[in-house]
């Protein structure tokens, strides 16, 4: 089952409901908004004690933007080394193009690993 829902205040109420019957959790975190860092760890963290198996698969975007912070710093920023041992958890650097028009490889290797990861689940 495939589930998406927004990270925003208002849409924070269903995720518990969703996060049940997912398969992995997707986290996008835009590097290079520094002042929401705190709040998106805080967010994550409490998405991730909902549910302490399911994978976690981090997308750490716009890493194109000089103020991005780099992943080993979003890996830090998210305490992600706190995550655990039993899940399975990968972080990927993330932009989009200019033109949108080529996927960056490190996206199609994303998409790669999430369609393995849900086979492995079902």
């Amino acid at each position: 089952m495939e589930n998406i829902f927004g990270g925003s205040e208002p849409f924070r109420s269903y995720s518990e409901t969703y996060l049940s019957k997912g398969l992995l959790l997707i986290f996008v975190v835009d590097s290079a908004d520094h002042s929401r860092l705190p709040e998106a760890k805080k967010y994550l963290h409490q998405l991730i004690a909902a549910n302490p198996v399911l994978p976690l698969v981090v997308f750490a975007n716009k890493q194109d933007l000089e103020a991005a912070y780099h992943i080993t710093d979003i890996h830090e920023a998210l305490a992600l080394s706190e995550v655990g041992n039993d899940r399975k958890m990968f972080l990927f650097g993330t932009h989009l193009t200019k033109n949108g028009s080529e996927i960056p490889s490190t996206m199609q290797d994303a998409k790669d690993l999430i369609a393995q990861l849900a086979a492995d689940v079902q």
